[in-house]
């Protein structure tokens, strides 16, 4: 994946959930050195700014959080992510996890297009399965993965280009799973990885498998990374802390076996809350792992022949 055409799209998205702050992100990873760590290593930037949503009209739903606004930010993200596919590596910063709904839609408009599958990789705690109808919270960064593989409900989000197909998800770093989406979620083959899997068999196993069926169908990858994917001890800045995440490591060799594959070709950072963080350590640990993902590595590990 050297000399990759990045394209940093900013999406200060906050309407997904109500605890304030994901807004910031952005230009969090602007100011902790994403651009820099990336053009250091042969790279082209571009940071095209912040995307807006398109207009809305705020309403007041019995339930869900913020409907409209998070629609609106579906139907720009989608055209932004679309639109930098077209001419390179897109990095989009968010911004809650909302934001992906738009993001894997243009990704998935993208593969279209180019007539290849589109496959996700979904780094996080939590599962984000949920329907505008089975979530309890009503907070709609939890829907994402729902709304894509066409779930119901979804009927005032953009239609999908088609349903994405159970067996192109692998979520892996799953630890906090409500009832109602684990139900539903084991009616589907969508790989599916825990924490306790990754202690007993280590993150790299299930992980090749995803990446080798990618390669297998000359698929694409959208790769979706939550701050909660780590533990919080190391990532406190996030709002959705849960306890016995990924290390440092498994972090890093997540995202260098991403670079290794060359199957990466979209990338969301979400969930980075500077106004928990902690002197800036989970937005400089996020850029770490992007820089990771597009190259960086502690030794360089020569490619062998046997």
């Amino acid at each position: 994946m050297s000399g990759q055409n990045c394209i940093l799209l900013g999406a200060p998205l906050d309407s997904g959930k109500r605890r304030l702050g994901c807004l910031m992100g952005p230009d969090a990873y602007r100011t902790a050195g994403l651009a820099g760590a990336l053009t250091d290593l042969g790279h082209s930037v571009t940071d095209r700014g912040n995307v807006a949503p398109v207009p809305f009209t705020p309403g007041k739903h019995p339930k869900l959080h913020a409907l409209e606004e998070t629609i609106a930010w579906t139907h720009s993200l989608a055209e932004a992510t679309q639109a930098a596919l077209q001419d390179g590596t897109p990095i989009i910063m968010g911004g809650d996890h909302a934001l992906a709904s738009g993001t894997v839609l243009g990704a998935m408009r993208h593969a279209q297009a180019q007539e290849r599958p589109l496959f996700v990789l979904w780094l996080d705690a939590h599962s984000d399965f949920h329907t505008p109808e089975s979530t309890d919270s009503g907070n709609l960064h939890g829907t994402p993965l729902g709304y894509v593989t066409g779930r119901e409900g979804f009927d005032a989000f953009p239609d999908l280009p088609y349903p994405l197909p159970h067996d192109n998800i692998a979520i892996i770093g799953l630890r906090s799973v409500d009832a109602a989406e684990r139900a539903a979620l084991q009616e589907t083959t969508i790989q599916r990885v825990d924490m306790r899997e990754i202690d007993e068999t280590g993150i790299a196993t299930p992980l090749n498998t995803f990446l080798e069926k990618v390669a297998a169908a000359n698929g694409m990858l959208h790769v979706s990374l939550d701050v909660d994917f780590l533990d919080p001890s190391v990532a406190p800045a996030v709002g959705t802390t849960v306890p016995g995440g990924a290390t440092v490591r498994e972090g890093h060799l997540v995202m260098e076996m991403l670079h290794d594959s060359g199957l990466m070709t979209s990338l969301d950072l979400v969930e980075l809350n500077p106004f928990l963080d902690e002197r800036g350590r989970t937005a400089q640990l996020m850029v770490d792992l992007a820089a990771s993902a597009f190259g960086r590595r502690v030794f360089d590990r020569p490619t062998r022949a046997y």
